[in-house]
């Protein structure tokens, strides 16, 4: 009721200043309570909800307005490598995709937009657009696959040249997926020929047609431009002296140029002369520079070359020529040597003198396991009548057994080990059944009733199953994803002698690698490669070091380089794009290096590790014969070997060659070669095949790459959780070498190898439950794989006639039995 007075049970305070003290009070209970917890309390003063974190609209507005002039003052920064009469050209590609194009035709067509009346050569050449105030550099392409890569690994702009009239064939699909996957720049699409297509209203339609087919390649291509219209070749010649291209990104952390003019040396000098503009980095004289695909040379020197210029003096016009060369870079003591090796030592270690002890047992992990006591040679077991003890048994001599045979069936072959045990019943004579014995209850047969005497088997009926066993058992490369690994012993082949250098690993992820077995099989020159403790550290601290000094970019210069080879001058045409690419500090040393491959689902076989591939890298090209292995990180730093590369599946290929800093993006080719019976019309007029990309990973010395043995055995015996194998070992030495090793089998149960019986290789395996009679047992074994040094290419890629650097291609010994 009104003016009722608050009684003494009300919760609630009635004045301002109870307000506050109720809220200290339930303020300072909620941060008990939450010390409680050990929750940490907040500092004083911070805004913990969201609509007090919200900017003004003032604050907001400051904000766009930094990022709008950091944004403009970026591009200002960028275009201005191509402003003023002395600005860099840019570099524009015309590459045709089909057979019908022609690139002379397309450049005269943009050229005749902006009235510039040029005549258009074959090869690179520079015009200069009076109506933007920009200078332009074509490069006119045929269809050359390296070529094509060469010009669009430095091109500003690169435009697609597509016929109305012609499909892109496959060598244009080829050109078009190799740019792509090294890198590209902005891209524009045109169609030659559109006012061919009858009737007229059908244009419209190829148009759509082909924009539909480059944006499945390129999604952000919006217009395809037609050269039979002015108004659509002066549009895409404005984009062309207008847009800021978006670079490459490993082709901005270096410094790079387009070879404009080269000056071979003469009798007196052996140093080229390359003239280009400086691009990308600042060029440095002391870092080594990439020419083409003929390798790394150090520079000499780097002199200015401006253009000539014309003066006007009344009516005559006088050329403005530099007496002398400016000498803008020389080397300095830091300059990058081009050995790719470290230097070779002498190391003498009586360690390594001391001959290695022989071994007895297979190593697993860390340890070699074997009996502390020689094994003494396999006697066969003597025949003795039922029931004697091993105490009676020494006083049985042996003699003859055919005379044994004949005194009656109460003699049988025993073994001493097993004298107490009870020989079983009568087999059922089934394979893989036998010592089943039905069960109480009439249900099929499950087990063994009592233990089973083995009986050593006929050498000529073992030799008779092995055949029938294997006979139905695929082996084929091609079958690799079914069976993956396993491989089959020869019963003359001594295991022990063909698996010498594997081991036996109890985890593949988590159990340690023991490098010193390793030694003796490493490749020659292993311990010279370049060793990199901390991959990111160095990769960082090369980038930031090309960020300082060195020529600026957008200056025309002379690079003097010593030492170019002599087939340069036989090889070199003005028609093919020649590039200069700086190289980072340590990018010329060798190393291990890994390359994450993803093949393409169109590939039609699987390739096979050790078969030669052609790659590029960046600024480099190399004939490779790389090794295969699972990605991922592991504790151990073990990853499995893959013997082949399947369609659609990703790994990593490895092999020694050049360090790459950063993930540069890589292609990988294959040769094709030609049936010599096929006809012309037949023979693919495709000189590589892409099939695959990738990207450059972590180089590593350390990464262990293991390969992978399966032998596997069949169960001849089953007595519940004892199971007698064979045909995975075929002499009783080579079960007492493994016998350390685990046992598995394919529905996942685990054991270990109990005793070996008789002389033929069976040998009794524990299990940790019951197996299934169709099973099979089987043991893995690894060994370390070593990467093959990879060949510079050099020669015209696309030449029928060049035969590439050929590789080791002899296997190790154990790929050699394998194919067997």
């Amino acid at each position: 009721m009104p003016g009722a007075v608050a009684t003494g049970h009300s919760h609630r305070p009635t004045t301002k200043t109870s307000h506050k003290a109720f809220k200290s009070r339930k303020a300072t209970k909620g941060a008990i309570r939450d010390a409680a917890k050990g929750k940490v309390s907040s500092e004083k003063g911070l805004r913990k909800t969201p609509h007090q974190q919200v900017m003004s609209k003032l604050d907001r507005r400051n904000q766009n307005k930094q990022r709008q002039l950091e944004k403009h003052k970026e591009h200002q920064r960028e275009a201005s490598l191509f402003v003023g009469k002395d600005g860099a050209p840019r570099n524009v590609a015309v590459i045709p995709l089909c057979g019908g194009c022609d690139t002379v035709a397309a450049i005269q067509s943009l050229n005749d937009s902006v009235d510039l009346e040029v005549d258009v050569p074959e090869s690179a050449f520079r015009v200069s657009v009076d109506r933007f105030k920009q200078k332009i550099q074509y490069f006119p392409l045929k269809r050359d696959l390296t070529a094509c890569l060469d010009a669009a690994k430095v091109a500003d702009f690169v435009v697609l040249v597509l016929s109305a009239e012609d499909e892109v064939d496959e060598l244009g699909e080829l050109i078009l997926r190799s740019i792509e996957g090294q890198g590209l720049s902005t891209v524009f699409t045109v169609v030659q020929g559109l006012n061919n297509i009858e009737p007229a209203k059908q244009r419209q339609s190829v148009v759509s047609s082909l924009k539909s087919y480059i944006t499945h390649f390129h999604p952000e291509q919006e217009k395809v431009y037609s050269l039979d219209n002015r108004q659509e070749c002066s549009n895409l010649m404005r984009s062309l002296c207008s847009a800021t291209p978006k670079g490459i990104r490993w082709r901005d952390e270096r410094s790079w140029m387009l070879v404009e003019h080269v000056e071979f040396p003469s009798l007196e000098s052996d140093v080229t002369v390359l003239t280009g503009v400086v691009r990308g980095k600042g060029l440095k004289a002391d870092r080594l520079v990439q020419v083409g695909d003929f390798g790394a040379f150090q520079i000499e020197k780097i002199t200015a070359a401006p253009l000539l210029t014309r003066k006007k003096k009344g009516d005559e016009m006088t050329m403005d020529e530099a007496t002398t060369e400016e000498v803008l870079e020389t080397p300095t003591e830091d300059r990058d040597d081009v050995a790719e090796l470290a230097p070779e030592e002498i190391v003498m270690d009586d360690a390594d003198m001391e001959p290695e002890a022989p071994k007895k047992g297979v190593l697993l992990d860390d340890h070699h396991y074997f009996s502390e006591e020689e094994p003494e040679a396999y006697t066969a077991p003597k025949k003795l009548p039922k029931g004697t003890s091993k105490y009676q048994s020494a006083w049985f001599l042996g003699g003859d057994e055919g005379d044994l045979s004949d005194s009656g069936s109460d003699l049988e072959d025993y073994d001493m080990e097993d004298a107490d045990e009870t020989p079983a019943g009568p087999e059922d004579g089934e394979e893989g059944l036998k010592g089943y014995a039905p069960t109480e209850g009439g249900a099929g047969p499950s087990e063994y009733a009592k233990s089973v005497m083995f009986i050593e088997p006929d050498q000529d009926e073992d030799a008779m199953q092995l055949e029938a066993y294997r006979k139905n058992k695929r082996t084929d490369a091609e079958d690799d994803l079914e069976f993956p690994d396993e491989i089959e012993l020869h019963p003359n082949v001594l295991a022990r002698e063909r698996l010498a250098k594997y081991r036996g690993l109890k985890s593949l992820r988590t159990s340690p690698w023991l490098e010193d077995e390793d030694r003796a099989h490493r490749p020659e020159d292993y311990t010279r490669l370049l060793q990199i403790q901390d991959y990111q550290a160095s990769r960082v601290r090369a980038a930031r070091e090309a960020l300082v000094g060195g020529v600026a970019p957008g200056t025309r210069v002379h690079v003097y380089i010593k030492g170019l080879p002599a087939t340069f001058r036989e090889s070199y045409s003005p028609q093919v794009p020649l590039t200069l690419v700086s190289l980072l500090r340590h990018e010329q040393k060798r190393t291990v290096v890994n390359f994450l491959i993803n093949l393409s689902s169109d590939t039609p076989k699987s390739i096979k590790a050790k078969e030669e591939l052609i790659m590029q890298c960046g600024p480099r090209r190399f004939v490779i014969n790389p090794i295969f292995s699972q990605g991922g990180n592991t504790p151990n730093d073990v990853h499995k070997y893959c013997r082949y590369l399947h369609p659609g599946q990703s790994a990593v290929a490895s092999f020694m060659g050049p360090v790459t800093w950063g993930a540069v993006p890589a292609l990988f080719f294959k040769r094709t070669v030609p049936d010599p019976e096929a006809t012309e019309e037949e023979i693919s007029q495709l000189p590589l095949t892409l099939v695959g990309t990738g990207t450059s990973l972590p180089p590593s010395t350390s990464r262990v790459i293991a390969k992978r043995a399966i032998l596997t055995g069949h169960p001849y015996h089953i007595h519940k959780t004892l199971v007698t194998v064979r045909y995975m070992f075929f002499n009783r030495e080579d079960v007492e070498w493994f016998k350390a090793l685990p046992m598995w089998t394919k529905r996942g149960r685990s054991g270990y190898i109990k005793e070996p019986l008789g002389t033929h290789g069976y040998f009794k395996v524990t299990f940790d439950g019951r197996i299934n009679p169709q099973d099979s047992v089987g043991v893995s074994l690894y060994k370390r794989v070593w990467p093959r040094e990879s060949k510079p290419l050099q020669g015209v890629l696309l030449d029928r006639d060049f035969v590439p650097v050929a590789a080791d291609s002899e296997d190790d010994d154990d790929d050699a039995m394998d194919a067997e």
